[in-house]
């Protein structure tokens, strides 16, 4: 109460330091004394342990839920361009796969700038043919930029026509360079996506014989690089899915280092689906989205 130090408390009472220390660990192992962080971040520090511990990620990042669910997307970005910014410096990883989206786009914006020559910027799926700051190609490109990194496009649409047809893609030899960098990823950054009318994918992606309900009918949720997800994780039975050019995702599962970087409600049952699937390694999201995930996780056990 006095706000000594150990070494205070220890000479007033003719005790060595490690003595006061041992008593003060004893003390709150029985209770005697509690610690309580007065912050709107212990809430959030109690999910990311047990998203680790319950999900089997190996890293969480949850940040509080602002009042205006708009904003959720720039402050999940935030976070997820500081966690970026320092796995680049601790890790240095060679090549980075990379996919699309809003909240993508926002992480990319909080990416300290930085001189790395030798790393590689590769997209992972194909994009729009429309020129959109959200697509694939853009959200490399500016990534590149603020690293100094080189940069490849897999410059096809994200949905072929036919299983075939995307294979035939596939095979020309213009695209062999860019899916060997894509074979080689240690970091792969991905957005998730719904299937309600705020996804990208669903009002700008998906092909004219395809429809967000057909895919709800399906037992999809949502998407991971183009590729739609059922509640427990797994690909549903449906053709969209042979038809989407991007690295798959039984690929993404041996990347060293993916993180998944969603957030708000409409994003959690895709949230539940992936930690359930065991399909990143690292999540960034928000407080309400994770309980949100955490709650449909506990209901399929």
């Amino acid at each position: 109460m006095e706000n000594l130090t150990q070494a205070e408390i220890g000479e007033r009472l003719g005790l060595t330091r490690a003595r006061v220390n041992r008593m003060l660990s004893d003390a709150r192992q029985t209770g005697i004394v509690n610690i309580r962080l007065n912050s709107a971040f212990a809430s959030c520090t109690e999910l990311e342990h047990r998203l680790r511990r319950e999900c089997g990620l190996e890293d969480a990042v949850v940040i509080p839920s602002p009042e205006n669910p708009e904003q959720v997307g720039s402050l999940i970005g935030m976070a997820a361009g500081a966690y970026l910014s320092k796995v680049l410096e601790q890790k240095r990883p060679r090549i980075i796969g990379i996919g699309w989206g809003a909240t993508l786009r926002e992480t990319i914006r909080y990416v300290t700038p930085a001189d790395y020559p030798d790393l590689s910027i590769v997209s992972m799926m194909g994009g729009l043919s429309r020129g959109l700051e959200l697509n694939t190609f853009e959200i490399a490109g500016e990534l590149a930029r603020r690293l100094h990194a080189q940069c490849s496009y897999l410059a096809a649409p994200i949905f072929a026509s036919s299983r075939r047809s995307r294979d035939t893609f596939l095979a020309q030899e213009v695209y062999q360079e860019v899916l060997n960098s894509v074979e080689r990823i240690d970091l792969a950054l991905l957005s998730m996506g719904d299937l309600t009318p705020r996804s990208l994918l669903v009002r700008h992606g998906l092909p004219p014989d395809v429809r967000a309900e057909h895919l709800r009918a399906g037992g999809a949720v949502g998407d991971v690089l183009a590729q739609f997800l059922d509640r427990s994780g797994r690909p549903i039975d449906h053709g969209i899915n042979s038809r989407a050019i991007a690295l798959p995702l039984e690929k993404l599962a041996r990347v060293p280092t993916s993180m998944l970087i969603a957030g708000g409600l409409n994003k959690a049952p895709i949230i539940a689906a992936v930690l359930r699937g065991r399909i990143g390694k690292v999540l960034v999201t928000d407080e309400n989205a994770a309980i949100a995930a955490l709650k449909l996780i506990d209901k399929q056990k």
